[in-house]
């Protein structure tokens, strides 16, 4: 079981989804959590990696150690 505590204005526009689609407020509250949950789950480990492993690393370091050639863009 989870309460939450929502803004007014989303709390209405739940209740106004909810009414219009015939589904419940639970039932799309699940649903953004479902969507959303990976990402937040990749963002935070990489926040936490970043922590433990402060390396930096430049976009043109990685593409030279990986030899990717990008190429030139194409004169119109």
């Amino acid at each position: 079981m989870l309460a939450l505590r929502l803004p007014k204005e989303i709390e209405d526009r739940l209740d106004d989804l909810a009414r219009k689609t015939g589904r419940t407020k639970s039932y799309y509250a699940r649903e953004a959590i479902l969507e959303h949950l990976d990402d937040l789950e990749d963002l935070y480990l990489a926040e936490q990696r970043m922590q433990e492993n402060p390396q930096f690393v430049s976009f043109d370091e990685v593409v030279q150690r990986l030899d990717i050639d990008l190429g030139k863009p194409d004169e119109a």
